[in-house]
């Protein structure tokens, strides 16, 4: 089988009496933005302050218009500006008892997932099954365990971007705000090049095979979020390329051109090539074909990024199919 791993060469503001935690009974109080908070979510925001805060609170906070900016109602994903003012209502965060720690077992295999760090960015290959963050009943997400890992010094980290809970790979953390806004701006303005490995139904032809076809997200009724193609949609685009042609299935490497929630999941389903082991979008009868050669997950690995680093230095990062993927491509093969 071929090797696939080298395919590419806390914020602070100014406070008006601000206590370290609200409680119930308290008084609410303001916060003036300074460059730390410069350009952050609403959400996030919050969630620094609110130590130990579920990040469902803070969004109900937001939308009944308790937490206010510049004493107008917002929405979570509202950029903050300095002097912005942040009023923060009081909060009961049943903290005083005492944040669950997380399992050591959770802090080893992120610990052991780095692949990269330096002044400005951590990098991780994040384990398929792992959220980026808690909430919704994950009680820890990546971020949060980077955070304990890193102690005092890891209440600044940020996530760059997002991957699904179920996708595999690379996945970048800004140490410094400066850092953060810099090469989110890349992957806004699709400068940075994001490569994906995914096995897919079928033979894929032509090849490279471009998707482009927006996307909307919605959600059912008992909170499920699904993506759909829709033309009132926001733009989307993908470069299906195949790697490798397999019986029923290729191997494909994927470029996308934005980063839309489940975009190469959806594109693919379009296309009628489904990714493998994919229970939301995919077909049955092929997943439950894969599950024969040993596939018990999603088959979709971010494997690699090229973006600048904010010092102007060249970033490429990549990672190698981890064993729950390579072991059942190469009985695929056989």
């Amino acid at each position: 089988m071929k090797d696939y791993k080298d395919l590419e060469s806390n914020h602070r503001a100014g406070d008006e009496a601000a206590p370290s935690r609200t409680a119930e009974g308290g008084h609410a109080y303001s916060v003036q933005i300074d460059a730390d908070a410069d350009g952050q979510r609403l959400d996030n925001f919050l969630l620094g302050r609110l130590k130990g805060a579920p990040r469902s609170l803070v969004y109900r906070l937001v939308r009944s218009g308790q937490v206010r900016v510049n004493s107008g109602r917002a929405r979570p994903e509202t950029r903050l500006a300095i002097g912005d003012r942040v009023r923060i209502p009081p909060v009961r965060l049943a903290a005083d008892a005492p944040a669950r720690a997380v399992p050591e077992a959770l802090l080893e295999q992120l610990r052991a997932a780095i692949v990269h760090e330096d002044g400005h960015v951590l990098v991780l290959d994040k384990p398929s099954g792992l959220a980026v963050h808690g909430g919704s009943g994950i009680g820890h997400g990546v971020i949060e365990i980077m955070r304990e890992l890193r102690g005092e010094r890891g209440a600044r980290l940020e996530l760059v971007h997002r991957l699904d809970r179920d996708t595999s790979g690379i996945l970048v953390l800004a140490k410094s705000r400066s850092a953060l806004l810099a090469l989110q701006a890349q992957l806004r303005e699709g400068t940075a090049e994001k490569r994906y490995l995914a096995l897919i139904e079928g033979r894929l032809q032509p090849s490279p095979f471009r998707v482009e076809v927006p996307l909307r997200k919605q959600v059912l009724q008992g909170g499920e979020r699904m993506v759909r193609v829709d033309p009132q949609g926001k733009p989307a685009a993908s470069v299906f390329t195949a790697v490798e042609r397999l019986p029923g299935a290729t191997l494909a490497q994927v470029v996308i051109e934005t980063g839309r929630t489940h975009q190469i999941r959806v594109h693919a389903q379009h296309i009628r090539h489904a990714v493998a082991g994919d229970d939301k979008y995919g077909d049955a009868a092929f997943n439950g074909r894969m599950k024969q050669f040993g596939l018990r997950r999603l088959f979709l690995h971010a494997a690699g990024l090229r973006i600048a680093g904010p010092g102007g230095e060249d970033y490429v990062f990549h990672t190698a199919l981890p064993e729950d993927l390579s072991a059942p491509l190469a009985r695929l093969a056989d």
